[in-house]
């Protein structure tokens, strides 16, 4: 996320960004990204990617080897990954979970996702953008806005039909931490051409974005 104290440095441009499938990443890239403390070091983005029933069965270690499967870093060729990696020049930035909504397991049962809709969970059509990591010393340069729009073009030329997000509401002079931000902010979604389609609770909404039939 882009939304601790960190000093800015200005917003990083198209130009300067470069991001790519997590398969075409390293996993000392990504580890820079996520790091070893906080949340982000303790999930590795495998909250919505294991079970409840299994999740304090999996220790940070498992969880960081989970994530290094799943994105097959390392290996450009790879015929699966899961997620988008940002570089600033050379250097690893920042993360987007991003596949298809049947490969979270654990989305089916969060209530306010599905409150007031009907939907077909298990329908793979339908992609999801699950979680943001931007690494500390580049957060507020503007990251998760072009992480996001990234993913509405790499779900669109996989074969999407929709993409679906599920971010908090913001408020100026708000404090966010982010362990409730990993999901995104609406505005961040709203800049990616996202729209709103329910608002299950609060300060929780759903958005998303449909590209039509695809032969």
């Amino acid at each position: 996320m882009d939304s601790d104290n960190t000093a800015t440095r200005g917003a990083a441009t198209a130009a300067e960004l470069t991001i790519v499938p997590a398969n075409e990443a390293s996993w000392a890239d990504l580890q820079a990204i996520f790091g070893m403390a906080g949340e982000p070091g303790k999930c590795y983005c495998q909250f919505f990617k294991t079970p409840h029933r299994d999740w304090r069965s999996v220790d940070d270690a498992g969880r960081r080897a989970r994530l290094r499967e799943q994105t097959n870093c390392d290996d450009p060729r790879a015929g699966s990954t899961t997620g988008l990696v940002a570089y600033l020049g050379t250097e690893p930035v920042g993360w987007v979970a991003v596949e298809p909504r049947t490969a979270y397991p654990r989305l089916p049962w969060v209530r306010t996702v599905w409150s007031g809709r009907h939907e077909d969970k298990a329908d793979a059509g339908v992609w999801a953008v699950t979680c943001f990591v931007t690494r500390k010393g580049y957060r507020k340069r503007g990251i998760s806005y072009a992480l996001a729009a990234a993913a509405v073009g790499y779900a669109r030329e996989n074969g999407a039909r929709a993409l679906e997000a599920y971010p908090m509401i913001t408020h100026p002079g708000e404090e966010i931490i982010w362990g409730q931000l990993y999901v995104g902010s609406r505005q961040v979604f709203a800049g990616a051409g996202f729209t709103e389609v329910s608002r299950p609770s609060p300060r929780r909404v759903v958005m998303r974005v449909d590209f039509g039939y695809h032969p």
